[in-house]
């Protein structure tokens, strides 16, 4: 298990049809023997393929049944939630993909674990589960199919942070090897993260969503230094509870991320394409896109993650002051306080994050990442942010732009003495369930949770990477 306080890690191991649609919004399966669709594992997944899933199942003690008494929960009748749960497990058995990675399993209730414990553990799969900190009755369940995949290691992340949010970290390995180009074989690497973020409430909260996934990718990372790893894929899956136009979305897009689905769909990060598909519909009745299953090749060039880190605050910085309705030199004169010299100093800088809620208790960043930016910003190091400098990092800054996309090149014939060979994953296809929200609607007969379950099929891909593209310090 790992406890992440700040930026400090404490280690220890740690019913009836309707047009094709059943009433949960899955397709029927034409046997009639499952009331879900066809696994795409089925269809569309060869030996050597690994697919995996994403889905939060809403945990009974969120789910209201009573517009006009929203203190009355699924969690109050056993039988509501029994038979919804059993539903889930028929559609995730009649998957069967290689990894499920669910959030919102209700942890606090044994009864539920034990129907999951015994309808996944039957189907093959070895089950992870981990409860979110201080009794919040919730946490996660990662389920890896044995006959497919082997755990080398599993790590907790407990963020400790004002959200009580929590992470899983499984290094994965496929049990046969796979071949291809029947010259050679392997076996398949990874590490896969499941998680799930804090939902974002109100514009404040933006630098704790950001600084959960900062301190999983630094886990990661330490990880894969202190187990001295190859060049492997890693996979992020979860509900993220923020789109494509947020900035965890481009975070993670500037650290060489992919959307799978995306990949998959040919979707780019435009605003357009933005609105092309959902996955939730939140407690507001809001649709939205928030669950993702990323993907990073060992062959992807990544910036250092401090470097991004850093933009990325300064990009929320930037959305606070323009939300104000700042101009450029406004934005600098409030950085500046009462400083009567044309320049920034730390208190003034300090103060300033302070009004905008990216500092103080009890969120927000701590000390030592107070430094990290200022020095980020203080480009010439002379003590003191000037209007260049301001302007350059933080008001005219293109960061987080998405790095070089060559996730999917494939390794050619020869090699040079500055590469090395890597296996990485190709996207070989993605969906979403109920598949009406793969247009950007919510359907209302849906009944199985506030969100749609996403699937996505990884098929292995032999690549270069060069010493450029190794792993970063942050």
């Amino acid at each position: 298990m790992v406890v992440a306080a700040g930026a400090k890690f404490n280690l220890r191991r740690g019913n009836g049809s309707i047009n094709g649609y059943d009433s949960d919004g899955d397709l029927s399966r034409i046997n009639n023997k499952s009331r879900c669709y066809l696994s795409m594992a089925e269809v569309d997944r060869d030996s050597s393929c690994v697919s995996f899933t994403t889905f939060n199942i809403l945990a009974p003690i969120y789910k209201r049944i009573d517009p006009q008494n929203q203190g009355l929960r699924e969690s109050d009748f056993r039988s509501f939630w029994w038979a919804r749960n059993q539903r889930i497990l028929d559609c995730l058995v009649s998957e069967s993909s290689s990894i499920m990675c669910l959030q919102e399993f209700w942890v606090g209730n044994e009864e539920l674990v034990h129907m999951y414990e015994e309808r996944l553990g039957d189907a093959g799969y070895h089950l992870f589960k981990l409860a979110r900190t201080n009794n919040r009755g919730d946490g996660l369940l990662t389920a890896i199919h044995k006959e497919y995949l082997r755990v080398v290691n599993y790590r907790e992340l407990l963020l400790n942070d004002c959200g009580d949010r929590v992470a899983q970290l499984l290094h994965v390995q496929s049990v046969s090897p796979s071949v291809q180009n029947h010259k050679d074989s392997f076996h398949q690497e990874f590490l896969i993260v499941n998680t799930h973020l804090l939902f974002p409430h109100d514009s404040s909260l933006c630098i704790v969503r950001l600084n959960q996934v900062y301190q999983i990718l630094k886990y990661v990372e330490l990880y894969q230094r202190e187990n001295r790893l190859k060049p492997i894929p890693i996979i992020l899956c979860g509900d993220w509870n923020g789109s494509k136009r947020g900035h965890v979305y481009k975070f993670l897009r500037s650290q060489g991320f992919v959307s799978s689905y995306d990949i998959a769909n040919e979707y780019s990060d435009s605003y357009a394409d933005a609105h092309k598909w959902v996955s939730h519909r939140n407690h507001r009745g809001n649709i939205c896109g928030v669950d993702f299953i990323w993907l990073c090749n060992p062959n992807q060039a990544r910036k250092p993650l401090k470097t991004s880190w850093a933009e990325a605050v300064f990009s929320i910085l930037k959305f606070q002051l323009r939300k104000a309705s700042l101009s450029e030199e406004d934005a600098f004169a409030f950085l500046k306080g009462d400083n009567y010299a044309d320049a920034v100093t730390y208190f003034s800088f300090s103060d300033a994050l302070r009004q905008v809620k990216l500092i103080g208790v009890p969120y927000g960043l701590c000390f030592q990442q107070l430094q990290d930016l200022w020095n980020k910003a203080d480009v010439d190091g002379n003590g003191v942010i000037d209007f260049e400098e301001f302007k350059q990092k933080i008001w005219n800054s293109t960061c987080l732009e998405p790095v070089l996309e060559i996730f999917n090149e494939c390794m050619e014939d020869g090699n040079t003495e500055q590469e090395h060979e890597a296996i990485g994953f190709k996207v070989k296809n993605a969906m979403l369930y109920p598949r009406e929200v793969e247009k950007g609607l919510w359907p209302e007969h849906y009944s199985l949770s506030d969100h749609a379950r996403l699937t996505a099929v990884f098929s292995p891909a032999r690549m270069r990477c060069s010493t450029s593209q190794n792993l970063a310090s942050y």
